[in-house]
C-alpha cells in the first residue's frame, strides 16, 4: 500500500487536547474534531479534502519535519 499523502502524529501532554481538521476550498470550514486525554495519541493524514490541522491544547506533534 502506498501513502499518498502526509500524515502527523499528535501525543496529548494533557487531558482535553483537542484536534480540529480544516478543509481546503473557497471557504475554510472546520470538517472533524477530536479531543485527546493525557497519552492518547492521533494519526492524522492531510488529503485533497483537509488542508490544515489546528491543535488546541499540550501535545507532541511528530512529522516528517521533525517534533513540535
Amino acid at each position: 500500500m502506498e501513502i499518498q499523502a502526509d500524515f502527523i502524529i499528535i501525543k496529548a501532554l494533557e487531558d482535553g487536547v483537542t484536534i480540529i481538521g480544516l478543509t481546503r476550498g473557497r471557504e475554510t470550514k472546520f470538517s472533524h474534531t477530536e479531543k485527546l486525554d493525557e497519552g492518547e495519541v492521533y494519526v492524522a493524514q492531510f488529503t485533497e479534502h483537509t488542508s490544515a490541522i489546528k491543535v488546541r491544547g499540550k501535545a507532541e506533534i511528530l512529522s516528517r519535519h521533525g517534533s513540535v
